[in-house]
């Protein structure tokens, strides 16, 4: 309590002084330092709005604008003699950000400066006697075969069966056939999708599951706290494994273990060449999509709230800590079995609310994050005549899907659920572990810690 205390006061005591600095600027214009940072944020933002949403000339000028706001920024500074005030304010500010994320880190995640990781501790199981894992030899660029993984996990006793990449290969009913022989275990050493349609076996069976993090990203694997460097170590839990129970969601019948996307991500992967040549076919599609040609909006219900006429919705098996549009690729869960759906739905249709994105974040009018327990997603097609929303349970056509990562084509509506700690996930005991997001920065929390001495009362306000 006394360590948080003195961070929470040193982060304010920074905050203020920069505040200060920048009203005075010490003879520098620390005014013009905000109006000029402002101006090159707006621009750089505008810029990759049109880069990305328009083609020919304006997405030209689009890519010069994007690249010139930031230079032009800091040609500003120096030309005015500003950039003694930016470093100092710089300086102050991330002094004050660092001193709060301290004051509000969670005891259990430890007082150092490091970076700290999370062990969920789960029930210790005995060995399994007839495993059985699915490997992929040409996920993750080849990672099966990099790091030996067929081998090593048969000398640890598991039967392995190879899918063959070259022919279309029905995963589930590999998992099924390999439970009616007596495997006592299920595991994958795949991405994402392979992973959930197995996981969805073992879930039926109430079989545990192992995941070998050899896919590309491995997001499943990072928030159950495995090592994704090497994924040999994910075959530890053959030997020294406990148990952990995670939720699983399901959309439309589909087991997914991480998202399923709607709207302009779902439509870029549908395409045939978006595999060989991943930036060229987004650049190609996203004018069309963002603009509206062949990306009509989405409607969805979660829970009791609606979301009308969406670009994108984004459903996660459990919310994400930092629910960022710009930072999912480095987002992760906090938690797995938390019983809820995460939804973020994005609109943005003009230069200025995707500017508004970039400046106000989660408080952007374009930008909608919640939580469910049931989301209902609709296209466009299943509105009526008039443009009104037709509501939940109205169908009649079909909408694309990201699943895991997954190009699928759904019939509308599409219904996403969650089955609360239907998964049974064996990991190694010894483990990297997650990384907890760190707190939300809550300067009211921060006043608390600061000047109320009285450990209850800052206990008893935090909640």
């Amino acid at each position: 309590m006394a360590r948080a205390r003195l961070m929470a006061r040193c982060a304010l005591i920074a905050a203020v002084a920069g505040v200060v600095l920048l009203l005075t600027g010490l003879g520098a214009g620390g005014l013009l330092v905000l109006v000029i940072g402002l101006a090159g944020i707006v621009g750089a933002v505008v810029g990759i709005w049109w880069f990305l949403a328009h083609r020919g000339p304006l997405r030209l000028l689009g890519a010069v604008l994007a690249v010139g706001a930031p230079i032009a920024v800091l040609v500003l500074y120096f030309t005015f003699g500003l950039w003694l005030t930016v470093l100092l304010a710089s300086g102050l500010w991330a002094v004050a950000l660092f001193c709060a994320r301290m004051a509000l880190r969670r005891p259990e995640h430890g007082a150092g400066v490091g970076t700290p990781t999370v062990r969920v501790r789960g029930e210790r199981r005995p060995r399994p006697r007839r495993p059985v894992l699915i490997m992929n030899p040409k996920s993750g660029g080849g990672k099966v075969g990099r790091f030996g993984l067929v081998e090593r996990a048969e000398k640890l006793g598991a039967r392995v069966i190879l899918i063959d990449p070259s022919v279309e290969t029905d995963v589930a009913a590999l998992a099924r056939d390999a439970v009616a022989d007596g495997a006592d275990l299920l595991g994958v050493a795949g991405g994402d999708g392979t992973q959930a349609l197995v996981a969805a076996v073992a879930a039926e069976h109430d079989l545990p599951f192992l995941v070998v993090s050899a896919g590309t990203r491995n997001h499943f694997a990072l928030d159950l706290g495995l090592d994704r460097e090497d994924p040999s170590t994910c075959l530890d839990a053959l030997v020294h494994g406990e148990e952990l129970r995670v939720d699983l969601g399901s959309v439309s019948g589909r087991a997914f273990v991480n998202t399923v996307s709607f709207g302009v991500y779902a439509d870029v992967v549908q395409r045939p060449e978006y595999r060989d040549a991943k930036a060229g076919t987004a650049l190609d599609a996203l004018p069309d999509l963002l603009q509206g040609g062949q990306g009509p909006g989405l409607d969805a219900v979660a829970d009791d709230s609606r979301l009308i006429a969406q670009q994108a919705i984004l459903v996660s098996n459990n919310p994400y800590a930092a629910p960022d549009p710009f930072g999912a690729a480095a987002a992760t869960r906090p938690r797995l079995d938390g019983g809820e759906l995460g939804v973020i739905g994005v609109r943005v249709t003009t230069a200025a609310e995707a500017a508004g994105l970039a400046v106000w974040g989660t408080q952007a009018t374009g930008l909608n994050v919640l939580t469910a327990r049931r989301v209902e997603v609709t296209g466009a097609a299943t509105r009526s005549a008039s443009g009104n929303g037709a509501g939940p349970g109205s169908g009649g056509g079909t909408i694309a899907v990201a699943v895991d990562g997954e190009a699928l084509i759904l019939p509308t509506p599409v219904v996403c659920t969650l089955r609360p700690r239907a998964l049974r996930v064996l990991v190694p005991r010894d483990r990297p572990g997650s990384v907890p997001p760190p707190p939300r920065l809550d300067w009211r929390r921060i006043n608390e810690l600061a000047f109320h001495s009285s450990p209850g009362t800052t206990r008893r306000n935090s909640t």
